[in-house]
């Protein structure tokens, strides 16, 4: 099950990471990323890597794409025109594509390593996020509030300097 579900989430990657790469505007790319970055946390989660995961989704799902969402609307970015189809560079990049594969097939064919089943990770016995939280609050705590007051000023910044004069 867990194989299906890496491949699942795995595809979800690749076709949302092309839709950030192909579509013109520039809201939805960012939305692909959102859900791009989604399914590496779910990959995360697979790995039993969960304070990994939740914080993939936390930081970058949540604070970095609202902030690159913010600047795109405050950019006021219109979807690029169309552009006429570069053929050349086009079969360029399907012939680097083709022999990448070709080289990736060749290498995971010829090593043994990659079929042979390897066994379970040790269940841990310690909390992650417990152990997160009390050396942050404890050895780090003035860089911590520190980087806190440093966001609070840039948010303040941006809304003061996207503040448009009335006429």
């Amino acid at each position: 099950m867990s194989l299906a579900l890496f491949w699942a989430f795995a595809a979800l990657m690749l076709i949302f990471g092309i839709g950030v790469v192909l579509l013109r505007n520039p809201v939805s790319s960012a939305m692909c990323l959102v859900v791009s970055f989604v399914g590496l946390a779910s990959l995360f989660f697979l790995l039993d890597a969960f304070f990994i995961g939740i914080i993939q989704i936390l930081v970058y799902a949540g604070a970095v794409m609202v902030l690159f969402l913010f600047i795109i609307m405050l950019l006021d970015l219109k979807a690029e025109r169309a552009r006429k189809l570069n053929l050349p560079a086009l079969g360029g990049g399907i012939l680097v594509l083709a022999g990448f594969i070709a080289i990736l097939v060749r290498v995971i064919c010829s090593e043994p390593k990659f079929a042979a089943v390897k066994p379970a990770l040790a269940q841990s016995t310690t909390n992650d996020v417990q152990a997160v939280g009390v050396t942050l609050f404890t050895q780090f705590n003035l860089p911590f509030q520190i980087i806190g007051v440093l966001l609070l000023v840039a948010t303040i910044g941006v809304v003061v300097l996207s503040k448009r004069e009335l006429k």
